[in-house]
């Protein structure tokens, strides 16, 4: 009994959702993430992840014609860490490139996954003075799933999880 109630629910709001929802994400959307990282991959933060994300819609309307795009864009990242005991502290900055699959299954969501190709800076001060070594710094690849739920038409909320400066970046993201 259970299963059929919950299958008749699914297939309703499912049939809902495809018909009243225009793509949110489509070919020519741009729309740029700002957040901050929880659980970090480094410890002794003296400045939190903080991380910067576009995106630019360069297909659209891929699964029955109304839904699904593919995006590629931009990424970020940096944090430092404090001096911990002797050792000294370190910054780390992530630049990156990165394409995503947009599948909408609800109005006003926006549901991503992608690979991202980055180059990751870590950079810390020598015992012997003031030069600074970048000795684990090198390229790097994720995969990242995302979501952007939009309260206005451009302004929304975002949480996105895969490395990158962290393991869950949270913030705020603006569609234009």
């Amino acid at each position: 009994m259970f299963k059929k109630v919950f299958l008749a629910v699914l297939a309703i709001v499912g049939s809902i959702s495809i018909a009243n929802a225009q793509e949110v994400f489509h070919k020519g959307t741009a729309a740029v993430n700002a957040g901050i990282g929880i659980g970090s991959y480094y410890s002794g933060l003296a400045i939190p992840p903080l991380s910067v994300s576009l995106d630019y819609g360069v297909t659209g309307n891929m699964i029955n014609g109304n839904n699904g795009s593919i995006s590629v864009g931009g990424y970020v990242g940096y944090a430092a860490t404090k001096k911990i005991y002797a050792d000294a502290g370190a910054s780390i900055a992530v630049l990156g490139a990165r394409g995503a699959f947009h599948y909408q299954f609800a109005p006003k969501l926006d549901t991503y996954a992608g690979l991202m190709l980055s180059y990751d800076i870590i950079s810390y001060p020598s015992s012997w003075g003031n030069y600074v070594s970048s000795y684990n710094s090198g390229i790097n690849w994720s995969l990242f799933l995302g979501a952007r739920y939009f309260f206005t038409e451009n302004i929304g909320a975002f949480a996105e999880l895969g490395y990158g400066i962290s393991n869950l970046n949270l913030g705020v993201t603006f569609k234009f």
